[in-house]
């Protein structure tokens, strides 16, 4: 069940530009990082190579840039329920940095602040997050993403 919820827009709108939730911690396992290089075909051994990354100057494998930010949308919906709508899709990205690896056996977690509700065409709006994808035990972000859900009213 999601740790926050909001039963309107109006709820929503009130929190503009304020941090919304924290989502629980998330294990990046090698089985993960293996599994999106197959769905991906991205085999990049620093990634799937576990003895020669063990010599990369990150000690071993570490998750894809994009697994990290792909995890956005377990997070949200775990974290926060929205409003009900006809339906709700990942419409893109605005800005996306990777500002520092994720090795596998590390936990993740993402912090989700509501930049802005915009109208958007055919009645939709535009919910622009801006999400930190936190690594355990480091000071800098493994990602910082500004992603847009777009929802179409039911």
């Amino acid at each position: 069940m999601p740790a926050v919820e909001f039963q309107d827009l109006e709820q929503l709108r009130q929190r503009i530009g304020q941090e919304i939730a924290v989502s629980d911690w998330l294990t990046m396992t090698q089985d993960r990082v293996d599994r999106f290089a197959e769905a991906t075909g991205d085999h990049q051994w620093i990634h799937v190579d576990r003895e020669r990354a063990a010599g990369s100057p990150f000690g071993g494998t570490i998750a894809h840039g994009f697994l990290t930010l792909s995890l956005i949308p377990h997070f949200l919906t775990t974290t926060i329920a929205l409003p009900s709508a006809r339906m709700t899709i990942n419409y893109g990205l605005n800005r996306v940095r990777f500002t520092t690896p994720v090795p596998t056996g590390k936990r993740v977690r993402a912090r989700f602040a509501l930049d802005a509700i915009e109208e958007a065409k055919g009645g939709a709006l535009d919910l622009i997050w801006k999400v930190t994808v936190e690594l355990e035990g480091s000071d800098k972000p493994a990602c910082v993403a500004e992603t847009i859900l777009r929802r179409y009213a039911g």
